[in-house]
């Protein structure tokens, strides 16, 4: 199917079953249960879930297969958010527009850091690719916010006003971003019983995007150059041997991660006509990295279940808080009760990096290869479990 063979293609299909039913299986409990504090099916976080699983999928190409570890690759980010915004302030707020300028714009910028940044590997290139994002954030944060060339608003952030040209915006059209007048905030909802289910038009684009992109970054995988990347990750210095230089190769690769990160700046614009320069900042850069290395570096869906498992603690986990605690253990006495919470207060609300950082000790620890490798673990232990189980009937003998 489309070019790729019976294992990427099943692949390609849990994908897009996944993330087009994601309303349904990210609400599976009821909404006035206590146990609705874990439904995740709103548009805004099953927005962040795709946006930041094709940031992931794009830094996974360079990461998981050159092994280049960049910690800049939030710069592109910004500045794929920062185009966008641009677009809708200038000419229209239809998305299309907007979101192909910030893969152009981010990918003349990684074209730029790339090519300074690959002459050294290995830490020194992290630090390279760190520099450059932070002199990145400095700049929008304070120098592009001068008053006579304001391109950034610094701290407050970019947004869209009133006043602003939107050469191409017609009366009609929704006021804020749209896909050719569908508007992004669009959503339908569902109740089915004791349910709710909520069907949002910004999400399904961006969820088009994501399975389009991954559907790229399975091609590039099984691709000569996928292996050209792999060599270098693998050994450089063989690779050398044979004539073959690895610069080009990884600047493309670089270049491409780039654009993944700038599409996915786009589209957080085109959900929220809004950019500022904490995007840009080094910690959306180590966030990457944790969801790609918590997923699986190198696999191919890796990357999005890392995505999602860190967004899903930080706006899940994050909102729980004591009252939420003394709801769900109010069965108990009150001495008890207020021990258990006192117990567990330090790892929910405020506290849920402590309970993200441990999670990943233990990941790292126990599965190397992320939660793919943990998923692979469990296959094959059911697979196991089922064969020994028809051994043991096989060795049964018949009475006589």
């Amino acid at each position: 199917m489309l070019g790729l063979n019976k294992k990427d293609s099943t692949l390609l299909i849990v994908v897009a079953v996944l993330t087009l039913f994601a309303p349904f299986i990210l609400n599976p409990f009821p909404a006035d249960s206590a146990l609705a504090q874990f439904n995740a099916g709103y548009p805004d976080l099953m927005q962040r879930f795709v946006v930041f699983g094709i940031f992931a999928i794009g830094f996974n190409i360079l990461f998981g297969l050159t092994g280049y570890l960049s910690f800049g690759h939030a710069a592109f980010l910004g500045i794929g958010s920062y185009a966008a915004v641009w677009v809708f302030k200038l000419f229209t707020y239809n998305v299309v527009p907007a979101v192909i300028l910030a893969v152009i714009i981010a990918s003349i910028f990684a074209l730029a850091m790339g090519y300074v940044s690959l002459r050294r590997s290995g830490i020194y290139f992290s630090i390279l690719t760190l520099a450059f994002a932070q002199m990145m954030f400095a700049l929008a944060y304070s120098v592009l916010s001068n008053p006579k060339f304001n391109l950034t608003n610094g701290e407050t952030g970019l947004q869209v006003y009133a006043d602003d040209p939107q050469m191409f915006h017609r009366a009609g059209l929704p006021d804020l971003p749209h896909l050719f007048g569908l508007s992004m905030r669009a959503t339908y909802d569902l109740d089915i019983g004791a349910w709710s289910f909520s069907f949002n038009a910004g999400y399904y684009l961006c969820a088009v995007v994501m399975m389009v992109v991954f559907y790229l970054s399975i091609r590039i995988f099984r691709s000569p150059f996928g292996m050209m990347l792999r060599a270098i990750k693998s050994n450089q210095t063989r690779l050398n041997y044979t004539g073959l230089s690895p610069r080009p190769y990884a600047l493309a690769a670089f270049v491409i991660s780039g654009a993944y990160a700038g599409l996915a700046g786009g589209l957080m614009a085109a959900m929220d006509p809004l950019a500022g320069a904490e995007r840009m900042q080094w910690t959306a850069s180590g966030e990457v990295v944790l969801m790609t290395i918590l997923g699986g570096t190198g696999t191919l869906i890796g990357p999005v279940l890392g995505a999602g498992f860190i967004k899903y603690f930080e706006n899940i986990f994050s909102k729980i808080n004591d009252a939420v605690l003394h709801q769900w253990f109010a069965f108990l006495p009150d001495g008890m009760e207020d021990f258990v919470v006192f117990i567990i207060h330090p790892f929910v609300g405020k506290g849920w990096h402590l309970t993200l950082g441990i999670l990943f000790m233990l990941v790292v620890i126990f599965l190397p290869g992320g939660l793919v490798e943990g998923g692979q673990r469990l296959g094959k232990w059911i697979k196991s479990r089922g064969k020994s189980e028809e051994t043991d009937k096989a060795k049964i003998e018949p009475a006589e």
